[in-house]
């Protein structure tokens, strides 16, 4: 996985035929995005630190409005 924008994170996340997960632990939080079984993005939130990660074709998931841009 790479880092990506979280624009890009918003994107994936917002799209009906995306389904995400969350998990909190103490400090730790991940949101986890599936594309059917395939995970194709993460966000991380460690303390007040965020990243957002997604598989090399993201892309491809992306909705339209966004990949104009």
């Amino acid at each position: 996985m790479k880092l990506i924008m979280k624009t890009e994170f918003d994107n994936l996340r917002l799209n009906p035929l995306h389904d995400y997960e969350t998990d909190s632990n103490g400090e730790k939080q991940v949101v986890k995005i599936y594309c059917g079984e395939l995970l194709i993005a993460k966000k991380l939130k460690l303390k007040k630190s965020v990243r957002f990660f997604g598989i090399a074709t993201y892309k491809q998931y992306l909705t339209q409005e966004e990949v104009l841009k």
